[in-house]
C-alpha cells in the first residue's frame, strides 16, 4: 500500500490570543487552513473574524500563540512574511487607492512590478485577471478608482489579490467579498473560487450571506466571544444549524406585506420615469419599497435624486424630511475622526438641541438608546468610530437615519457586512415603523432582502422596467425583469 504524503497545511495558527484593554479579541483561536480547501469563516459582527484574518495577513501579531507556513515555524511574521508564503487578502473595508489608477494600484500591491514597461505589464496582469473572474466588467485600468462604483472598486481589489506577479498566489482571504457585488457579479466571483480552489489554492471566506457560505466553503468554521465555538465540513450544517452554532435563532423569513388600495391618494416621494423612459416612481406612507435590478442600473441614482429633492435648500426646516443610509459607509457614511456617538446624532442635532445647544444628557440618551436597541458592540459610545468592525459601523449608519423623526428613509444597501442576526432584528424594526406610517426606499443586492418589500421596481439601463407587488415579489419575477430591456 502506497502512504498518502501528509499536506502541510499552508498555514496554521495554534492558540492566537489577542486582547485590546479588557476586550478578548481572540481566546486561543487555532485554525488550519489546507492546500484545495474554501474554509467559510462565520460569526457575528465582533465575534473575532477580523482579527484572526489580521493575524494570518500579518497586520497583528498574537499576544500569545504560534504561526506556521507549510509546516515551518515562523519567529517573525509579518505582512512581510505573510506575502512571501503566498497570503492575499481582499478586506472589507476596500484599500484601493482612489486617486490613483487601477494600473498603479495594482503596482501598489505587487511591489515586483518594476523597470520599463511595468504600466504596460500591469494592465495586462489585471485585465487579464478581470477578465477571468468577472467576464464583461467593462473596466478600464487605465481609469482611476475614484471614477468607479464601489461594485467596480470591489471587482478589482478582488482581481489584484488573485493575480500572480512573483510569488505563487497560495491562499486568498475574502472579507464580505461579494457585499457590493450584485447577483450576476457575485455568481462569477463564486464560480472562480471554486476553480480556484480545485486548481489547489486555499480560500478563506467570510461572509454574513450563509448561502454563499453553504455553496462554496469545504469546511466552516464558526467563531463567536473571540473563541472557535464550532467546526466541521459544510456539509454537516445547513441554514439553521450554522445560525444556532453562532448563538442566535432563524426566524421565520415570511412577512405579512402590505398591499395598500393607493387609488386617489398623494405619494410622500415621487420621480417621474426617468429620461422619458419606463415606469414613474412612487411610494406611499407606510411602505416598504426596493428597488431591485443589476447593480448600477439606477438605484443609486434614483435615492439620491429622491434626497436632493426634499434637501436642496439652505433653509431647511426643523425636522428632516428624509434620512439617508449610505451603502459606502468608508466615501459617504462615517465622520472617521469622531465618536460613535458624534457619528450617530449628527443627523438629528435640531432634536437635540435647546435655544442652538445640543443637550449633551439627551444626545447621550438616543446615543444609548440605540446601542441597546440595534446592539452596537462598544463598551463606550465616547470611543472612534473606527474603533468598530465594519459591520458595527453600519448599524451606527443605520440608527443614524433611524434616531431621526423622517417620515421617510432611503436606504442605498444598508446591510453590506452585518450579521444574520442584526438582520432579523432589523428587518423587524424596519416593519414596526413602517405599521406607523414611516416609508422606506431600500435598494438592496440581497435577493431575500428584496423580497420582504411591499412592492418593488425593477431597474435596468438606468430607467424602471417593471414592478412587482405583493406575493409577486419573487426572485425569479425580479431576475426576469432585470433581463428586460429598457422601455422605448
Amino acid at each position: 500500500m502506497t502512504a498518502i504524503p501528509l499536506r502541510h497545511a499552508v498555514i496554521e495558527v495554534a492558540d492566537a490570543k489577542i486582547s485590546f484593554g479588557a476586550v478578548k479579541a481572540l481566546d486561543g483561536v487555532t485554525l488550519r487552513i489546507l492546500p484545495g480547501e474554501c474554509v467559510g469563516l462565520v460569526g457575528h459582527n465582533g465575534a473575532g473574524k477580523s482579527t484572526i484574518v489580521n493575524v494570518i495577513n500579518g497586520g497583528l501579531s498574537p499576544h500569545q500563540g504560534t504561526i506556521a507556513c507549510a509546516g515551518e515555524p515562523m519567529q517573525r511574521y509579518g505582512i512581510a512574511a505573510a506575502r512571501a508564503n503566498g497570503v492575499r487578502c481582499v478586506f472589507q473595508e476596500l484599500s484601493l487607492c482612489p486617486n490613483l489608477t487601477v494600473i498603479e494600484n495594482t503596482r501598489v500591491m505587487h511591489r515586483t512590478l518594476t523597470g520599463w514597461g511595468w504600466r504596460r505589464r500591469a494592465a495586462r496582469i489585471i485585465g487579464d485577471k478581470l477578465d477571468e473572474i468577472f467576464p464583461g466588467h467593462g473596466i478600464d485600468p487605465t481609469g482611476v478608482v475614484s471614477d468607479l462604483s464601489i461594485a467596480e472598486r470591489q471587482m478589482v481589489e478582488i482581481a489584484t489579490a488573485f493575480s500572480q506577479v512573483a510569488q505563487p498566489v497560495k491562499l486568498v482571504i475574502l472579507d464580505e467579498p461579494t457585499s457590493s457585488l450584485d447577483a450576476s457579479l457575485a455568481t462569477q466571483l463564486l464560480d472562480y473560487v471554486r476553480r480556484f480552489v480545485e486548481a489547489g489554492g486555499s480560500v478563506i471566506f467570510i461572509s454574513h450571506i450563509l448561502g454563499e457560505i453553504l455553496s462554496t466553503s469545504d469546511r466552516i468554521v464558526v467563531m463567536k466571544d473571540g473563541k472557535v465555538v464550532a467546526e466541521r465540513p459544510a456539509g454537516k450544517f445547513d441554514e439553521h444549524s450554522l445560525v444556532a452554532a453562532m448563538g442566535s435563532v432563524v426566524k421565520g423569513r415570511h412577512q405579512e406585506k402590505r398591499i395598500n388600495d393607493t387609488a386617489g391618494l398623494t405619494p410622500l416621494l415621487s420621480q417621474p420615469s426617468r429620461r422619458g423612459k419606463g415606469l414613474a416612481f412612487e411610494a406611499f406612507a407606510g411602505e416598504i419599497i426596493g428597488l431591485a435590478g443589476l447593480g448600477g442600473h439606477g438605484q443609486t441614482d434614483t435615492l439620491i435624486d429622491l434626497y436632493l429633492a426634499r434637501t436642496g435648500s439652505w433653509l431647511r426646516g426643523r425636522d428632516a424630511e428624509v434620512a439617508f443610509v449610505a451603502g459606502d459607509r468608508a466615501l459617504n457614511g462615517v465622520f472617521p475622526l469622531w465618536s460613535i456617538l458624534k457619528n450617530l446624532t449628527i443627523a438629528d442635532l435640531a432634536g437635540l438641541s435647546r435655544r442652538g445647544l445640543v443637550s449633551e444628557p439627551a444626545e447621550a440618551n438616543l446615543g444609548q438608546a440605540w446601542k441597546q436597541r440595534i446592539e452596537i458592540r462598544t463598551q463606550d459610545l465616547g470611543n472612534p468610530i473606527l474603533s468598530l468592525s465594519g459591520g458595527n459601523q453600519q448599524k451606527v449608519l443605520f440608527a443614524r437615519a433611524l434616531a431621526t423623526p423622517a417620515p421617510a428613509v432611503l436606504m442605498d444597501d444598508p446591510m453590506r457586512g452585518v450579521d444574520i442576526g442584526t438582520k432579523q432584528e432589523v428587518y423587524a424594526i424596519l416593519r414596526a415603523e413602517a405599521d406607523k406610517g414611516r416609508t422606506f426606499v431600500w435598494y438592496s443586492t440581497e435577493m431575500d432582502e428584496i423580497c420582504l418589500c411591499d412592492r418593488v421596481y425593477v431597474f435596468n439601463n438606468g430607467v424602471i422596467v417593471a414592478e412587482l407587488k405583493g406575493d409577486s415579489v419573487t426572485e425569479k419575477n425580479v431576475l426576469a425583469a432585470s433581463f428586460i430591456g429598457a422601455a422605448a
